[in-house]
């Protein structure tokens, strides 16, 4: 009999090599307590949280806490239906509403995770006979959509405006196409040309979706991405998103101006065969979407928490992912899997928790130490921060 999961032998064994020489298991953190957005119980130690997207710190606001005690109470734990069965309460239609206005769009569709948002929408979007032109670091929820939805990929380089117009170049003119672009890519935290990208994508004739997960309520003006940073929010035709990070709760979705978005809740599967948000996350979402969209004073001491902590790695001697500060997520490159796990536990036992990503999640096989800001992080705990990877760096001999 063949073990089918043999094909997984060489992460086993490097695995169990990390964990024989000591090291805790960075993919097994169990947080006893969260005390706030920025604090938590880990191990029994108190911790500063650089490490979990929550980019405007919205998970313990009282009006969002309110919201969902309240619909706790009136319609229950669950909804035990899908949107087009029995899962459609008041709530959806709620939050749906809050995310038009958010983004001033004619329809929002609510999904029960950002993975399934793009899973749905792309593979509704392109089948067998079309292509979707795609960005090589494309997160891996926008490649299980193309593979589902049986269409022809087109990947190019990284963030490479020439690379784009060379593959739209060459497929026929006739053939269906959606080019599916990230607006802050969640590794690196560097940010697309989408200016650039988007006005070639209208020049070739194809259909352009922007997945905005890690830069929704924080880059932009009003919140609403690097869309909206870029001055092309009118010229796009799908923008996904999650609750998972600056909405601080779970769920994804898809907003559009398209004139016949609509029929997507009939034809998309994920959507027609999934249970719906549960009525307390789409309160908490609704209230916390409504709260984003006056929260200029919280994007601008993210900005500048962020600029800060990129500022004073680099000057430590860390190579960093950008050359700048360009969103909430700073990732700090490290030589293999031994020292970034090495450097992991160093910081959590010095009082923070970072992430450490490895292949195949990070691209061109890169391993790295990724810290995501918040808003509710204070100057005094941006300084700590700093403090606390100098004194891990020269523990393990990073810097």
């Amino acid at each position: 009999m063949t073990d089918l999961l043999s094909k997984f032998d060489p992460l086993i064994n490097e695995r169990e090599t990390l964990l024989s020489t000591g090291v805790r298991d960075p993919f097994a953190l169990v947080m006893e307590q969260v005390k706030s957005p920025t604090v938590a119980i880990c191990n029994g130690k108190e911790t500063i949280l650089l490490g979990t997207y929550n980019y405007m710190g919205m998970t313990f606001d009282d009006d969002v806490l309110a919201a969902g005690h309240e619909a706790l109470d009136n319609f229950g734990a669950g909804t035990t239906g899908s949107r087009v069965l029995n899962g459609t309460y008041q709530g959806h239609k709620e939050v749906e509403q809050a995310l038009k206005d958010f983004y001033d769009m004619d329809h929002a569709m609510v999904f029960s995770t950002g993975y399934q948002a793009n899973l749905g929408v792309i593979s509704t979007l392109a089948g067998k006979d079309d292509y979707v032109i795609l960005d090589i670091d494309s997160h891996a929820s926008i490649y299980d959509g193309c593979a589902m939805g049986n269409a022809q990929i087109v990947a190019f380089r990284h963030n490479d405006v020439e690379a784009l117009e060379k593959r739209l170049k060459r497929l026929p003119e006739e053939a269906g196409k959606l080019v599916v672009l990230e607006g802050v890519y969640s590794m690196l935290g560097d940010v697309a040309p989408l200016k650039e990208m988007v006005a070639i994508c209208k020049k070739h004739g194809a259909m352009v979706l922007v997945d905005e997960a890690h830069s929704m309520g924080f880059i932009g003006e009003n919140g609403r991405g690097v869309c909206e940073e870029q001055g092309v929010i009118d010229d796009v035709d799908f923008i996904i998103g999650t609750f998972s990070k600056s909405v601080g709760t779970v769920g994804g979705f898809c907003v559009s101006n398209h004139p016949k978005f609509e029929i997507m809740r009939l034809v998309c599967r994920p959507y027609v065969f999934t249970a719906s948000l549960p009525p307390a996350v789409v309160a908490t979402s609704a209230a916390s979407i409504r709260k984003l969209m006056h929260s200029g004073n919280k994007r601008a001491h993210l900005w500048e928490n962020s600029k800060r902590l990129h500022q004073g790695l680099r000057d430590m001697g860390y190579t960093l992912g950008t050359p700048e500060a360009q969103s909430g997520i700073i990732a700090v490159m490290v030589e293999d899997m031994m020292q970034g796990a090495l450097l992991w536990q160093a910081l959590l036992e010095n009082g923070l928790y970072v992430n450490l990503a490895r292949p195949p999640a990070t691209p061109q096989g890169m391993t790295l130490l990724r810290c995501s800001l918040c808003a509710e992080h204070t100057s005094e705990q941006v300084g700590d921060i700093l403090d606390i990877f100098e004194k891990s760096g020269k523990q393990i001999g990073a810097i």
